[in-house]
């Protein structure tokens, strides 16, 4: 499989002295989604957890939602120049009567680990209808639950330790326990792969549970949430006009710039208690 960093020589200039050393790097290449041996869309991703972004993907987009859809999950044989496997296609078997993918969410260009919604054959496909409903998800937590999220996230990232390069996302339970994480070059992958793990282990949709990011919160990680079932996401920096709207109509708690012991709620504050106050 494809390695999750890799070393680079580069030049150091630091008060004038220049010197020379190996540098780590978060590891970025092309994986492309199949379903059912049909080429769905390339993604740039950091290796790694490839099934559950496959899988993650596909919840996304409302193909699947749940573990028994999905029939297989294998890499395809790649094309090295000793006949090996690259690693860099996996294709999705559905479950008999399982719908495939429609057309219109077929990428025209791959998808950049920065963006995953620039490649949208047709923008209609984005507001995908959920198999689960947020509104009425009896999650109520206390601020201070949130406040020490950040923290617990960036401890357990252990591929940003050695490169600083990479996202992560990560779902927490209503207490604050960190469920699982995973990181990734990408934000939206990174949430994907966490969505994919919970659906191959039969935990969806996601109630009572906290999606947390270390970056902002986009229209498509807010859809992605929704989609997992998911009720508050919590993100350090920046909400889209978009994702606030998204979560206002969905019924998600939306929760940015999530720093030290404050935050804004753009979103689902009854969720929070106390509430807040002003």
């Amino acid at each position: 499989m494809g390695r999750v960093t890799v070393r680079r020589r580069v030049t150091r200039i630091r008060d004038g002295v220049v010197s020379h050393r190996p540098d780590t790097l978060a590891a970025e290449e092309p994986m492309e989604i199949r379903v059912g041996s049909r080429p769905l869309t390339v993604t740039m991703r950091t290796p790694g957890d490839d099934f559950d972004l496959a899988v993650g993907f596909l919840v996304s987009e409302g193909v699947v939602h749940a573990a028994e859809q999905v029939a297989s999950i294998r890499y395809c044989a790649g094309a090295t120049s000793d006949g090996g496997n690259t690693y860099n296609v996996v294709d999705v078997v559905l479950a008999p009567g399982v719908k495939p993918p429609d057309a219109s969410l077929e990428r025209n260009f791959y998808t950049t680990s920065s963006c995953g919604l620039c490649g949208k054959a047709s923008l209609e496909a984005v507001r995908t209808s959920s198999a689960w409903s947020v509104t009425r998800d009896p999650l109520r937590i206390g601020p201070e639950v949130l406040t020490a999220l950040p923290d617990r996230l960036r401890e357990a990232q252990r591929v940003f330790d050695s490169t600083g390069g990479l996202h992560a996302a990560g779902l927490f339970s209503a207490t604050g326990d960190l469920l699982f994480l995973r990181e990734d070059v990408g934000r939206h992958n990174a949430v994907d792969k966490v969505i994919g793990h919970a659906l191959r282990a039969g935990m969806l949709p996601l109630r009572r549970s906290i999606l947390m990011v270390s970056g902002r919160a986009s229209f498509e990680l807010v859809q992605k949430a929704v989609m997992a079932g998911i009720p508050l996401l919590a993100a350090v920096s920046a909400p889209s006009s978009l994702a606030v709207d998204l979560a206002a109509e969905t019924g998600m708690t939306l929760v940015g710039f999530l720093r030290g012991t404050s935050m804004n709620v753009y979103t689902g504050a009854e969720r929070l208690q106390p509430q807040p106050v002003g």
